[in-house]
């Protein structure tokens, strides 16, 4: 197997992880019904373009030239954007306390059970709604690297 055909199988994978992640994980935002299967796909989906980037790297240590220079920008940025998306997520919950009004989850904790649960889905939401755009982000940039690599 040549090069070429290595980095286009790895950026498909790519595509194919973070789209279904990506697909799955927004659907379940917008009903507004948290799942189990989503954490999974999406590190499922980050686990694989963090493979690429390794794969591009392997193949530029290599001596690989892609048609296009813009293959490895395609091929490495979707680890960045995979980080960004992880410090979102993370502020995510303290954004969404302080729209409430609450110092820390202690002070949550104080609260009626109903407002809790309604806090604590308002957080899930949140992050699930930044790590899914984040994922179509990722299967974008993998499509572009699927087809000038």
């Amino acid at each position: 197997m040549d090069e070429r055909s290595i980095a286009e199988i790895a950026a498909w994978a790519t595509v194919a992880a973070n789209a279904l992640a990506g697909a799955f994980a927004g659907w379940r935002w917008w009903q507004v019904r948290p799942s189990d299967a989503v954490w999974p796909l999406l590190r499922a989906g980050q686990a694989v373009a963090v493979a690429q980037a390794l794969v591009a790297a392997v193949l530029f240590a290599g001596g690989y030239q892609p048609e296009d220079g813009l293959y490895w920008l395609y091929a490495l940025l979707p680890v960045a954007i995979g980080l960004i998306a992880e410090q979102l997520r993370i502020a995510a919950a303290e954004q969404i306390l302080e729209n409430r009004g609450l110092e820390d989850a202690q002070a949550v904790g104080a609260l009626p059970e109903a407002e809790q649960r309604s806090i604590v889905l308002a957080i899930v939401r949140r992050e699930v709604g930044v790590v899914a755009l984040a994922a179509g982000v990722v299967a974008f940039l993998a499509l572009r690297a699927a087809l000038i690599a």
